[in-house]
């Protein structure tokens, strides 16, 4: 899952990124309002860590509200240093799904995070669940008919991409663009080398259907 931080404090900022990224995300940052509403735009995301104060011709609140305009739903989690009970109506009216007040604790950004990560059908089990095969996004950890398999950071990622989509065909754009930061360095076949990671590790020890499937020419899907 993909998520952009857009925020002017730089250690706040590279702070949330690198406790994310140990949560298997992958994180972009912009620290003012003109970059991070161009980065929002252009590029997509599963979620956005919004600071309501922002250098730029534009805050955050002005952010959102563009965004809403343009039927951009994107979740927002509003970072403000406000918590004047107007000053949080007014960013939830502009189309905040959540909203957090500085300072915070990382443990409850991450709760946070997953709430508004979470499809509706997930909202009382936040794990996904294919047949026998089993991805907790919390705990990390992936079972196959009650087997562990460990995978790493990226793998893991790169599932949950791939089960949160069952039996839907992923182009290698779509997985590169929700699964990797937008400045990682990626060669032709990393997605391919990936895929084969999980493969190897999800579908061969078991004598099972085979679930990480290539739609020749198209892209990948996870289903049986």
């Amino acid at each position: 899952m993909r998520i952009l931080i857009v925020e002017d404090e730089h250690k706040i900022a590279n702070a949330i990124k690198q406790g994310l990224e140990q949560q298997s995300y992958a994180v972009d940052v912009s620290y003012d309002g003109d970059d991070g509403l161009a980065m929002a735009t252009t590029e997509t995301y599963d979620l956005i860590i919004l600071d309501r104060m922002l250098p730029g011709s534009i805050d955050g609140v002005g952010i959102l509200k563009t965004l809403r305009k343009n039927k951009n739903h994107t979740p927002v989690l509003l970072l403000t240093a406000k918590d004047r009970v107007i000053d949080r109506v007014e960013g939830l009216n502009a189309g905040a799904d959540d909203y957090l007040v500085k300072p915070f604790a990382f443990i409850e950004l991450i709760a946070r995070v997953r709430a508004l990560l979470r499809r509706p059908q997930q909202a009382v089990d936040s794990s996904i669940t294919y047949r026998e095969v089993t991805l907790d996004p919390i705990n990390f950890v992936v079972t196959r008919e009650d087997k562990t398999i460990t995978l790493t950071t990226k793998e893991f990622a790169l599932l949950e991409y791939l089960m949160r989509n069952p039996e839907r065909v992923l182009s290698k754009d779509m997985i590169m663009r929700h699964v990797w930061n937008y400045d990682a360095d990626i060669l032709p076949n990393t997605i391919e080398v990936y895929i084969g990671y999980l493969r190897n590790k999800i579908d061969k020890p078991f004598k099972g259907p085979n679930y990480i499937n290539t739609r020749r020419g198209f892209g990948y899907y996870f289903g049986a």
